[in-house]
């Protein structure tokens, strides 16, 4: 019977889970599996910087659906991942990353290059492995991409020892999904979303505030007809852009912080929010006692961590958004079939007064060119079919804004964590994956500079992504935070 390394075992179980491309670094320790990788026709993208490998693992993730990989070296290698890793968790974004670890024997002895990455990364993966015996690395990669991509999505990282790398396993080896602690609530309560579907028919301001988990699940066409049959307002996260059409009626864009005022004031007036997919943040609800304090709240979520944990909830509903939204549909469908129309009129001529008395401008008799007027244009040139993805600040913010997201997956940024440095190798992340879309990375001068190295990666490879890069001379966002609340003290 013919035998393997393990490092040939990881790359044939990776092109088992689908892999197309991994985002790496080499170094001593993954010597092994990169000496395997350069026998497979997996296409390997060499960054400059772990962390930008990362990044565009995620930003491959969000543009496919597919579940992105990263690969680096012990220690510092697995170190830079961190940052990366960390978006991805933040983001729920389906990541797998590959590290390589110091001798078995080793570990523990403050070997070089040595660093405990699975101790490191417990708080910022959904879950992650140190390889201790050649013969699990089929079952460990089944499950981490099965992990990855399933329930509310996230990274996974699998430690791999050298000398575990080097052993041998026979090929006929095969995987094992055993993880009978694992099992995501994916159809949600059919008495709550009864409960949710009547609360909806009597409410007379209600507002749907749609999230990043719609666009993880797929369920953006689910959300749109329950939308044309509801005929309820929709409010997004940064993440949740797209899920729904700027360009209806019904849709007030982002709220928050930087979002419209419009889609603010409507969250005071509403009467009950339809939460999906979104976890209540502090960039949406500012002072968790004032906000939206005449509302109920339903909320469907995949996590049942995130019901209830920033903002008390009235129905709550665990499931996936796609079930979740088409059972609510058929319920809310039922309901007006015996009951007749819900009169939503007067709350829909509040909503278009509100569009109409707040929009958002910007000054177009200016000499100077004005970023709303930029992103505008970048959305007249791309007729809504190119991936934005953009850094993290200012540009990010005036994008949001002023480009109209028609489509999912065409809105890459980091939303969480707010990485600086995320857009440019997330635009090539998202280029790879889609290689037949216009990528552009709108940018700030601040934060693309933390990772110009990656100007290389795109160049090297022949990676035809776009820059707009916004440059206004300073840390835009700090500088205006200190205009604001700082007496303009620059420090």
């Amino acid at each position: 019977m013919s035998k393997l390394s393990g490092a040939q075992m990881l790359i044939k179980c990776l092109k088992d889970e689908g892999v197309e491309v991994i985002f790496g670094y080499p170094g001593g320790v993954v010597i092994p599996i990169y000496d395997a990788l350069f026998d497979s026709d997996i296409r390997h993208i060499l960054v400059r910087h772990e962390q930008g490998a990362a990044h565009a693992a995620d930003g491959y993730a969000r543009a496919t659906g597919k579940t992105g990989v990263c690969m680096a070296t012990s220690g510092p290698g697995g170190t830079n991942l961190i940052t990366g890793i960390a978006n991805a968790y933040m983001d729920s974004v389906p990541i797998v990353a590959i590290t390589g670890q110091v001798a078995s024997p080793m570990i523990g002895t403050d070997a070089f290059q040595e660093a405990d990455i699975t101790g490191i990364t417990a708080p910022i993966t959904k879950h992650n492995y140190l390889v201790k015996d050649v013969l699990d690395i089929p079952g460990i990669i089944k499950e981490a991409f099965h992990i990855a991509s399933t329930g509310r999505p996230g990274p996974v990282l699998i430690d791999i020892p050298v000398d575990i790398s080097n052993a041998m396993i026979e090929k006929s080896v095969k995987a094992k999904l055993n993880l009978p602690g694992y099992k995501p609530t994916l159809k949600g309560n059919q008495k709550q979303i009864k409960q949710a579907a009547d609360s909806i028919y009597k409410s007379r301001r209600p507002v749907v505030f749609a999230g990043g988990g719609i666009v993880s699940s797929d369920a953006s066409g689910e959300l749109r007809s329950f939308i044309k049959t509801a005929k309820i307002p929709v409010i997004t996260t940064l993440l949740g852009k797209g899920c729904f059409s700027e360009k209806e009626k019904l849709s007030l864009g982002m709220a928050g912080m930087h979002g419209t005022k419009y889609a603010n004031i409507a969250f005071t007036e509403t009467d009950l929010i339809i939460g999906i997919g979104v976890r209540f943040d502090d960039r949406v609800t500012g002072k968790l006692s004032e906000f939206a304090k005449n509302a109920r709240i339903i909320h469907i979520d995949i996590d049942p961590a995130e019901i209830g944990k920033n903002v008390n909830t009235d129905i709550p509903i665990v499931g996936d958004a796609k079930n979740v939204l088409a059972d609510l549909d058929k319920a809310y469908r039922e309901l007006e079939a015996n009951k007749g129309k819900a009169d939503k009129k007067s709350w829909h001529k509040r909503i278009a007064e509100l569009k109409e008395n707040n929009p958002l401008k910007y000054n177009g008799n200016s000499s100077k060119i004005k970023p709303g007027y930029i992103i505008e244009k970048i959305d007249e040139l791309t007729d809504e079919d190119a991936i934005i993805c953009t850094e993290v600040g200012q540009n990010q913010m005036w994008t949001a804004q002023f480009y109209k997201f028609t489509k999912p997956r065409t809105l890459i940024s980091s939303g969480g964590l707010g990485t600086m440095g995320f857009g440019l190798p997330a635009a090539i992340g998202a280029k790879i994956g889609m290689p037949d879309k216009t990528v552009i990375d709108i940018a700030g001068d601040g934060s693309i500079q933390m990772v110009s190295q990656e100007f290389a990666t795109a160049t090297a490879n022949k990676i035809p992504i776009k820059i707009m890069l916004l440059n206004n001379g300073y840390l835009g966002m700090v500088r205006q935070w200190q205009e604001l609340f700082w007496d303009r003290r620059y420090s």
